[in-house]
């Protein structure tokens, strides 16, 4: 896999979060949506999506966060799957946007390195 920069990762993240809103996830992210009632998400129709190798291949990431770090788990379900903004997300756990953008960098990160480790060339 050529390397990733954190802003690439967002990228496919995105896509990944489209791509498992569509239930095409293995992912159990059904119950975090439950949590976040009332905050709205995106359309599923407006959403550009991986193609189904990637998706598969991040799903193992994002299960290896969710084991390793519940709460930076959460904040990808929601802001990529969900699509709930960083600010509500930071209303709804009454903390800063900026505490909620260094967790989601950090998740970030993490699967970044996920991803590196499986050395797979991600397609968009």
């Amino acid at each position: 896999m050529e390397s990733k920069t954190l802003r690439d990762i967002y990228d496919v993240l995105d896509k990944w979060g489209a791509w498992a809103a569509s239930d095409n996830s293995g992912v159990d992210w059904q119950p975090i949506a439950a949590g976040f009632k009332g905050l709205l998400p995106y359309s599923k129709k407006s959403r550009m999506q991986c193609d189904d190798d990637t998706g598969i291949m991040i799903d193992g990431c994002v299960a290896r966060l969710r084991k390793l770090k519940p709460e930076e788990y959460e904040l990808i379900i929601a802001h990529f799957v969900l699509g709930i903004s960083l600010r509500s997300i930071a209303r709804k756990r009454k903390c800063s946007d900026g505490t909620i953008r260094k967790e989601l960098q950090t998740a970030e990160g993490f699967i970044s390195g996920c991803l590196a480790m499986l050395n797979m060339e991600i397609k968009m």
